[in-house]
């Protein structure tokens, strides 16, 4: 019997340190750092960086439902990005770095829509979060793939990513590989 597969594609910033966190999570199979919700097709890293595009940095997860389930994945997301700060995380500025759920069918959008509710409550600013049917996907270049994986040691690595990775690894213990 083939296993299942389902597919969440989630913009919380730097495209790094989503997949860094998600990389780590059971049942998160694949991780894919790229493109979406834009109007440029094969976009370049550098026509998304100039904020010109439209397009967010997200990751795309291929997950196994049997063993995380989307309402989880959301859960580790609006733990490690803010999901209150307009087109922004940290110092990383722009509409590249918004929050965006892009949902893959009605049950993702309904599951999203009641978690964005219940986590509301536990920011004292509104929620900014996109939440919006997937668009087309792109691939990010090749060196973003496995970024923190392949440069721990660089300084964006270090300063930015190794906290949201120690916050979800806290925080989430149950759910490491």
């Amino acid at each position: 019997m083939a296993k299942r597969q389902e597919v969440a594609t989630l913009g919380g910033g730097c495209f790094w340190c989503l997949e860094a966190v998600y990389d780590e999570v059971q049942g998160v199979e694949q991780v894919i750092s790229g493109y979406a919700g834009g109007k440029v097709d094969n976009p370049t890293y550098q026509q998304v960086s100039s904020g010109n595009t439209g397009h967010a940095e997200v990751v795309q997860l291929t997950y196994d439902p049997d063993v995380i389930s989307f309402r989880e994945i959301l859960e580790i997301f609006f733990v490690i990005h803010n999901p209150t700060t307009l087109n922004r995380q940290g110092a990383d500025v722009g509409t590249q770095y918004r929050s965006a759920i892009f949902y893959h069918d009605e049950e993702q959008q309904q599951t999203a829509k009641e978690v964005m509710a219940e986590v509301a409550e536990a920011w004292d600013d509104p929620l900014v979060t996109e939440l919006s049917p997937v668009p087309a996907f792109y691939p990010a270049e090749d060196y973003h793939q496995d970024y923190y994986e392949n440069n721990p040691a660089q300084p964006y690595c270090q300063v930015v990513i190794r906290p949201k990775l120690a916050k979800f690894r806290k925080t989430f213990s149950e759910k490491r590989k």
